[in-house]
């Protein structure tokens, strides 16, 4: 029965010894549509995406894909469903349409339509220009593209990206982005898991946020933030000793009790009256002399949330702190 949902997943889990990979985990995803599945290494994203396309047995709860069950219909489910790991899976000896062709010929679609079938996806995914060049000449997004491409052969219901952008420069990420986009838009449901929170932010509708193999969160990219309050104003100073008289201006306007970091030299608050908070902090900070780097209003991030929910950012927002 079909009830507008591609992936369901119902109290999952899978054990390995004493450790729960998925812990009572639950999932719904809405047909035609990207929902990211976002958490730190080890949270249980990949286990996931393996039960979920029929690579690991789980141990138990339910779980249906394009209305079937993996457990009693994984052949059904294999014939319905894409999946593109964390690496690309291309030969790199062979041209795009080469491998585009091999793939075709190994789902058995016969070696007229494998041909036709890799012009019509080197077409879809901007690659007509690079088909008869030697992947190993291609960028990482154009490899990428390509491995899209491949699991796009029998035009699937479902496609499972496991966090497929890992590695890219922002320009190749990009390119990937946007042929995700257009799948979707040829109605095609992705389930993406990433650590990239604003490739979720962009790409995702929906965002289940995943920790210790358990559902924390699901909501749409703004219901999340939601969760962290709504905007706030941040007053950078020019010296520690500037922070007290910053706080006091900035309570004024705030909606609760300011926070100051003294190593960042960073007071902020929420507020409601945006323009009129900010306006107003900016004139008393100069009339009163308080010397300032930096002055603005922030929405709160993702970033804001997987620390909210899980008490540390995720490890690429660490990596590019640590940058």
């Amino acid at each position: 029965m079909n009830d507008g949902f591609a992936v369901r997943a119902e109290a999952l889990e899978k054990r390995y010894g004493a450790k729960r990979a998925l812990d009572s985990f639950d999932l719904a995803v809405r047909e035609g549509t990207v929902h990211g599945l976002l958490g730190p290494n080890g949270a249980g994203k990949t286990t996931a995406v393996r039960i979920l396309s029929t690579l690991l047995r789980l141990d138990g709860g339910r779980a249906t894909v394009a209305g079937l069950d993996v457990a009693r219909q994984p052949r059904e489910v294999r014939a319905r469903i894409g999946l593109t790991g964390q690496y690309a899976a291309v030969d790199e000896v062979l041209t795009g349409r080469q491998n585009l062709e091999m793939f075709g010929r190994l789902f058995h679609l016969g070696r007229r339509r494998a041909a036709d079938r890799a012009t019509e996806l080197l077409e879809q995914f901007d690659l007509t220009d690079a088909a008869d060049k030697g992947v190993g000449a291609y960028s990482g997004g154009m490899r990428r593209r390509l491995d899209l491409a491949a699991s796009m052969i029998l035009a699937p219901a479902v496609l499972f990206l496991d966090e497929p952008t890992t590695g890219l420069d922002p320009r190749s990420r990009g390119e990937v982005w946007e042929s995700v986009r257009a799948l979707v838009a040829g109605g095609t449901t992705v389930l993406l898991t990433t650590q990239y929170l604003e490739e979720a932010d962009k790409l995702a509708s929906r965002i289940t946020v995943i920790d210790q193999g358990r559902a924390i969160a699901d909501d749409t990219p703004d219901g999340l933030k939601g969760l962290v309050g709504g905007d706030r104003i941040e007053v950078v100073v020019a010296a520690r000793s500037e922070i007290p008289r910053a706080v006091k201006v900035v309570s004024r306007v705030s909606d609760g009790e300011p926070e100051s970091d003294d190593e960042e030299l960073r007071v902020h608050a929420p507020v409601t009256d945006r323009v009129g908070a900010l306006t107003e902090v900016a004139r008393t900070l100069q009339d009163e002399g308080v010397r300032v780097e930096d002055i603005g209003l922030r929405r709160p991030s993702l970033d804001d949330v997987f620390l909210r929910l899980t008490g540390h950012r995720t490890e690429t927002t660490q990596k590019e702190t640590a940058a």
